[in-house]
């Protein structure tokens, strides 16, 4: 099975074009939601977050608590390094996990895997193939205090990846989300359409 890599800055439209591709019948994978199931209740990661960080970052469930967390790590990058270094092994171990379970079900070709640090955490090299979801910074920054952001936290979260001209650098496919809802389905429609016809 192809692993397809789906990545992009903040607020670039990852999550809609995810939902278009699943909507497609594609089988999809999304880090965040594993990284979720990685910070829940009683794992390793939590443990180790909490013993970094503190068991007030945890929230009353027992899992770790993003809206606390998120403020101390955007803040401080070698925090930000810490976190990742007990996350990110423990997520692409679940995404390893998820593709094994998608051939055993034989879903088709190829999987899409949204990763929104694909590169900067150098695994685009685990990946056959890398679609970039883009739109202008200045979209990214309406979308995130759109979100209930302040300006100054949306600024921390972009900075805290690559730009979007140096992640659409090494894709293979680009979607552009700055249009209409009907341009941005057409161009995953085409893209589907491209990666069929090349892993039947």
């Amino acid at each position: 099975m192809l692993k397809i890599a789906l990545t992009g800055g903040i607020a670039t439209g990852k999550s809609y074009v995810l939902d278009r591709f699943r909507q497609h019948g594609v089988p999809c994978l999304d880090a965040d939601e594993l990284a979720h199931g990685v910070t829940a209740a009683e794992t390793e990661a939590t443990a180790a977050i909490a013993a970094r960080f503190g068991a007030d970052i945890l929230a009353p469930d027992g899992s770790v608590d993003r809206r606390k967390l998120g403020p101390i790590v955007f803040a401080d990058v070698s925090a930000r390094r810490e976190l990742e270094a007990i996350v990110h092994p423990a997520v692409y171990r679940a995404i390893a996990a998820g593709i094994r379970a998608f051939e055993l079900m034989g879903d088709g070709g190829f999987a899409i895997v949204a990763v929104p640090l694909l590169f900067e955490t150098g695994a685009e090299k685990t990946f056959d193939t890398i679609i970039v979801t883009a739109c202008a910074p200045e979209t990214q920054m309406k979308r995130l205090i759109e979100r209930g952001l302040t300006e100054e936290g949306a600024r921390q979260r972009l900075a805290a990846q690559w730009p979007t001209e140096r992640k659409t650098a090494g894709a293979d496919f680009v979607i552009t989300t700055d249009g209409s809802v009907a341009e941005t389905n057409d161009q995953v429609a085409r893209v589907i359409a491209t990666l069929r016809s090349s892993n039947p």
